[in-house]
């Protein structure tokens, strides 16, 4: 599998939904395997999709880049018409597209520390993925490794690392691609069971009540669960199998789209401010 990524840093808290409500409590996205926090491929290739534009010569871009949509592109026989004028090809079904788009994973979750006011965890797990992702080869850094003074112990929340377990570690800006808003500096590699009770705990939660005519409280309350801003995370993207002839072509246009929206805004809630995000490849 080819794969290029693109790089999230997190604006704003960002709410992808989850598919099931708990008792008062509207959760997010997780990975079934990890429990994590995701954003699904499809939140993020529909976001994209939406963003090329409507004028016919982006309606035909944005079909051959993520395939055509029965009601506003099949069943319009003025731009199937364009469409094949255009691209030399039948339009009468619907199709994958030329570019495929996974799943948003986190690389670095920021998390309160009463030692370093906000210090970035990871695990060796998702160093692991990411760098598989990235196709590149390089050693992850061991369990408890960090970039903080190792002489002082590191409180995160609830938990207190003392400074014997601490390990210096290096090469980190490998592990960081930092550009624009994000200002990730202080990092710690945390085992993949503690790394993931850590995110859970720190996940950014809004408390939310219904008042009636009378400003009382109409029913009870819940919670909305959020990724927290100044996270970074990633997806992978790359060509379809199926693309004969006109790879780089679209592999061009995907890129130009994204250096044209710096700024996306993904998921829900967006008129709270929800889900703003800076997008990079690097």
């Amino acid at each position: 599998m080819n794969s290029n990524l693109v790089y999230l840093y997190l604006l704003s808290p960002l709410h992808t939904g989850g598919i099931t409500q708990e008792g008062n409590l509207l959760g997010i996205a997780r990975e079934s395997h990890t429990n994590l926090p995701y954003i699904p491929s499809s939140t993020i290739r529909g976001k994209l999709r939406a963003s090329v534009g409507n004028e016919m010569s982006n309606r035909i871009k944005q079909v051959k880049l993520f395939g055509p949509d029965l009601k506003t592109d099949i069943q319009d026989r003025d731009f199937v018409a364009e469409y094949e004028i255009a691209t030399g090809k039948k339009l009468t079904q619907l199709e994958q597209g030329d570019v495929w788009i996974g799943d948003g994973s986190v690389l670095w979750l920021p998390v309160p520390s009463l030692s370093h006011g906000v210090v970035w965890i990871s695990s060796p797990m998702l160093l692991q993925r990411w760098a598989r992702l990235n196709r590149i080869t390089v050693d992850i850094p061991q369990e408890y490794s960090t970039n903080l003074n190792t002489n002082q112990p590191v409180y995160l929340k609830d938990a207190i690392l003392k400074a014997q377990d601490l390990h210096p570690g290096d090469n980190w800006e490998t592990f960081v691609p930092q550009i624009g808003h994000a200002n990730i500096r202080r990092l710690l590699v945390l085992p993949d069971q503690h790394c993931c009770t850590l995110i859970q705990m720190s996940l950014w939660r809004q408390v939310k009540i219904k008042l009636d005519e009378y400003k009382s409280v109409d029913g009870g309350f819940r919670y909305e669960e959020a990724i927290p801003p100044d996270t970074l995370m990633y997806f992978p993207w790359g060509i379809t199998s199926q693309v004969n002839g006109s790879a780089n072509q679209s592999h061009a246009d995907f890129q130009t789209l994204m250096t044209q929206h710096s700024i996306l805004q993904i998921g829900g809630q967006e008129s709270l401010g929800r889900g703003f995000v800076q997008q990079f490849i690097v």
